[in-house]
């Protein structure tokens, strides 16, 4: 996806304390923001100039243009 993409992506928690970690551009990718999501809630997020990857931890349904997936997490 290019910086100045109209595509966003949805993220659903199916549990609470779903993280979701936006990662910059550039030299060295560094975390630059962070939501922590309760079971039910959804988030929209968008790549952007200085959002090249979003990083998502725990259980959740994430949906993109791509396709729609489940993360995997073992307990």
């Amino acid at each position: 996806m290019s910086g100045n993409s109209n595509e966003f992506i949805v993220i659903k928690a199916l549990e609470n304390g779903v993280n979701v970690i936006g990662l910059t551009r550039g030299e060295s990718t560094k975390f630059h923001h962070s939501e922590k999501l309760d079971k039910g809630e959804v988030m929209i997020a968008q790549f952007t100039e200085h959002t090249s990857a979003i990083k998502v931890r725990g259980k959740a349904v994430i949906q993109t243009s791509n396709g729609t997936m489940d993360t995997l997490v073992d307990k």
